[in-house]
C-alpha cells in the first residue's frame, strides 16, 4: 500500500527538478562543507553554554564579615496575583556579597545569592534557576533587598521604605513588593 500511495523509488522535489537520493549514505561526511558546518556547530555550543555562569559557591554564613538579619515577610506577586507569607533571611558582607532565602516552611521558595559581578535566583517549587552577570535583572526583587538594606538606592521607579516597624521593597512597574521585618537579633 505504501508504494501505491507514495510511489516506491526515489523523492523528487515539487518544481524543481531535484531528485533527492534517499538510499545514499550519510554524504554529509563527504561534503567538503561538512567539517565547516561541523565546526561552526561546535562553536555555537561552546559559546552557548558560557553564557550561564557557573553556580556560586556554597556559602558558610556562620563565617566572619556575614551580618544575618532573620524575620517575617510577604510576597506580594507581580500584579496583585496572590501574595505569600513565609520567613526571610538576608545575609551580606563586605565586598557585595549577599544572600536571601524566602520559605514557607518546609519549602524554600527563593534562594538568591550574589558576589561582586554575578548573581543567581533559585525558585526550587517550579525547579527554575536564574544566572548571570553584573546587575541582577529587575525581575528579581528578591537581589534587590540585600542592596537597598546596605543603604543603595532601589532602582528608578521602585521604593523603598524602612522604620522601626518594618521595610517595604516596591517594584512598582511590575506591581510586585516585599515587605517584612527583621527579629531582634539573639543575644
Amino acid at each position: 500500500m505504501f508504494k501505491k500511495k507514495f510511489g516506491g523509488g526515489p523523492a523528487k522535489a515539487v518544481g524543481s527538478g531535484v531528485r533527492l537520493n534517499t538510499s545514499s549514505h550519510l554524504g554529509c561526511w563527504h561534503d567538503r562543507n561538512c567539517p565547516n558546518l561541523c565546526f561552526l556547530i561546535l562553536l555555537v555550543v561552546l559559546l552557548g553554554c558560557r553564557t550561564v555562569p557557573p553556580p556560586l559557591p556554597a556559602l558558610d554564613l556562620k563565617q566572619l564579615g556575614w551580618t544575618v538579619q532573620e524575620g517575617q515577610a510577604v510576597w506580594h506577586l507581580p500584579h496583585g496575583v496572590r501574595e505569600i507569607a513565609g520567613e526571610v533571611l538576608v545575609a551580606s558582607r563586605p565586598g557585595g556579597h549577599s544572600f536571601v532565602q524566602f520559605s514557607k516552611s518546609p519549602f524554600q521558595l527563593v534562594i538568591a545569592q550574589a558576589g561582586p559581578n554575578q548573581w543567581e535566583a533559585e525558585f526550587p517549587p517550579q525547579n527554575k534557576r536564574y544566572a548571570g552577570r553584573g546587575v541582577p535583572p529587575k525581575r528579581l526583587i528578591w537581589l534587590y533587598l540585600p542592596r537597598v538594606l546596605a543603604g543603595e538606592p532601589p532602582p528608578k521607579g521602585w521604593s523603598w521604605t524602612m522604620d522601626p516597624n518594618g521595610w517595604k521593597l516596591e517594584n512598582r512597574p511590575a506591581g510586585e513588593s516585599v515587605e517584612g521585618y527583621f527579629s531582634p537579633p539573639l543575644r
